[in-house]
């Protein structure tokens, strides 16, 4: 297709697997799961939810909620676009009951005025020890 683009945004964190940051298909863009790592380092901000060999560690969803928002930041604006033109966000949180507030009043701060539409789900886990990944459909 002629106005189909790949996005691989320097300054995001890499993927963890055979994927691009981004995808231009006609009007949309469509970002690959979007997690807090941080580009170059791979830190977490907030902490990881679990050390390597598996035990529980605590972390702040609020942080890790922001680090989301501006690694999707990070990767629009490398595709032409902006926070501003989200239609859509799936978000993922492995403890919904923990860490809901936290994460709702972070996205609040950035989205309330977009109004982009939204799923929030719980699942058994991410690839790496996050607790919040967003998906994203954006306008370019």
């Amino acid at each position: 297709m002629s106005d189909d683009k790949i996005v691989m945004a320097k300054g995001a964190p890499a993927p963890v697997g055979a994927y691009p940051h981004a995808r231009r298909v006609g009007d949309l863009l469509f970002l690959s799961g979007v997690g807090p790592r941080q580009a170059g380092t791979d830190a977490i901000p907030g902490g990881p939810i679990e050390d390597t060999a598996g035990n529980a560690l605590d972390y702040d969803a609020s942080a890790q909620t922001e680090a989301v928002i501006q690694n999707v930041r990070t990767i629009l604006e490398a595709s032409g676009s902006s926070l501003e033109k989200v239609v859509d966000v799936t978000s993922f949180l492995v403890d919904m009951k923990r860490d809901f507030k936290a994460y709702n009043a972070v996205y609040k701060t950035h989205f309330e005025g977009i109004q982009a539409t939204r799923t929030t789900v719980q699942v058994g886990a991410l690839p790496t020890p996050i607790a919040v990944e967003f998906k994203v459909i954006a306008l370019p």
